[in-house]
């Protein structure tokens, strides 16, 4: 929209439970548009994009772009149906079970790091999720005896032990002071970012993240490993799929 000038608030880095909103429409770019709020999720950071309804059209894909001067960092939302005009104000539907899948999903991962950092003093190197499944890379070489059985039990005994899990804003200078915060990169978060979001499982694992996660660990559900890859020397991939309980 000709005269917004700012960046798409992003609803669901404050609160990841909002599914239903409204939002004005700042641009469109073809099947696209952009909107001055939105709680849909855009692929980043090895989350998938959220889907859902907008103004009644299917929402397929979901990007973090610019504004057509380059200046504001926008949220481009790809629509199966009819495209609203720039400046209509719309109402739109995040696909619940999606972003719970996915929510449970990622902080399943976080607590995967967080064991096997507390175990091992290994690293994660990488990592990408769908729904209810994931991978993450870690620096291993060899892995420990036992390794997928072992991990599986920790995790599991994580998730059982209710952990809660707290985000928080913190000034840059604040989170590049704190150790565990460091083990995992903050400090690649380009300067320009003065506040970092953290996700804290209590107890377990601290990590700059802007992805959605459960209020508690208890609502994971249970982890299986289904397979331990090698993937070049010094770094083994993790495979795991999120069940119920």
């Amino acid at each position: 929209m000709a005269g917004f000038e700012s960046d798409t608030d992003l609803v669901y880095l404050r609160d990841a439970d909002v599914r239903d909103f409204d939002a004005l429409v700042v641009g469109v770019d073809g099947s696209s548009v952009a909107l001055d709020r939105t709680a849909f999720y855009p692929t980043g950071g090895g989350q998938p994009h959220d889907t859902g309804t907008l103004a009644g059209a299917r929402v397929v894909n979901v990007r973090k772009g610019s504004s057509p001067d380059g200046t504001f960092s926008w949220v481009w939302h790809e629509l199966d149906g009819d495209v609203p005009a720039v400046g209509t104000t719309v109402s739109g539907r995040v696909d619940d079970e999606r972003r719970f899948q996915l929510m449970r999903t990622h902080t399943a991962m976080h607590i995967l790091c967080g064991v096997i950092w507390n175990e091992w003093k290994v690293p994660v190197t990488g990592g990408n999720m769908e729904p209810l499944s994931a991978r993450m890379d870690f620096e291993f070489d060899p892995v420990p005896e036992g390794f997928a059985q072992r991990i599986e039990e920790l995790v599991n005994a994580e998730i059982a032990s209710d952990r809660p899990i707290r985000v928080e804003f913190l000034p840059r200078d604040t989170a590049l002071q704190d150790a565990d915060l460091i083990r995992t990169k903050v400090s690649l978060i380009p300067e320009s970012v003065p506040e970092i979001r953290v996700v804290d499982i209590v107890g377990l694992d601290k990590q700059a993240d802007g992805g959605t996660h459960v209020h508690s660990t208890k609502h994971v559900g249970r982890i299986k490993v289904v397979k331990v890859e090698n993937k070049g020397k010094g770094n083994k991939r993790v495979r795991v799929e999120i069940v119920d309980v």
